[in-house]
């Protein structure tokens, strides 16, 4: 065995100490949006931070998000990451719209898929009816995560949102497709609101 006496309190300890939290300020570097802030991303040209629901995650801070393919006018194909579901809600914009937000209160028309995070296995999906549905946002009449994600999104926004089972249909789900314990994954499509 080493004699090596312990760095418990030596200068070496409290040196390295000081190094590695000031090299952790530095590679962190400084930003206004809490990381506890969803937010949403925008191409390199418009690149910009918006505020996003209070608790949510943002998407940088969750790893590995799902992978979404496809254009605006075709169904979308995800792809789950083999990582943990997040636990809090994630929001983040695929491809920005550019009309006219969406509001608290409004009917809102939508595309969408939703899918299990733990299976990938889709549970509903209005592309497969043909159209798209048409409700009100952020009056409670949906799951409280589209609530949260989908008011202040911009029309023609293709958003993907990552639902912890707290903000969907809690621990009782919705059996028999999705369970008190599933994350949800829907990629939606924000058509039109008035």
């Amino acid at each position: 065995m080493l004699g090596v006496a312990p760095l418990a309190s030596s200068p070496v300890r409290k040196t390295l100490t000081f190094s590695f939290v000031a090299l952790l300020a530095v590679s962190c570097g400084s930003s206004k949006t809490p990381t506890t802030a969803a937010t949403t991303t925008k191409p390199a040209a418009a690149s910009a931070t918006t505020k996003a629901p209070a608790g949510s995650a943002a998407p940088e801070a969750m790893g590995d998000l799902p992978k979404v393919t496809g254009d605006a006018k075709s169904k979308p194909v995800i792809e789950m990451p083999k990582s943990a579901a997040p636990a809090k809600l994630v929001v983040k914009v695929l491809t920005p719209g550019t009309g006219a937000d969406v509001k608290s209160g409004q009917q809102i028309k939508v595309q969408y898929v939703g899918q299990i995070w733990a299976t990938g296995t889709q549970f509903d999906a209005s592309w497969d009816r043909g159209q798209p549905i048409e409700f009100g946002i952020g009056t409670g009449s949906v799951i409280k995560g589209w609530d949260e994600g989908l008011v202040g999104q911009k029309i023609g926004s293709r958003v993907l949102l990552v639902i912890p089972p707290d903000k969907g249909y809690g621990a009782g789900g919705r059996p028999p497709k999705i369970q008190g314990t599933d994350t949800m994954v829907f990629v939606v499509d924000v058509v039109d609101s008035k």
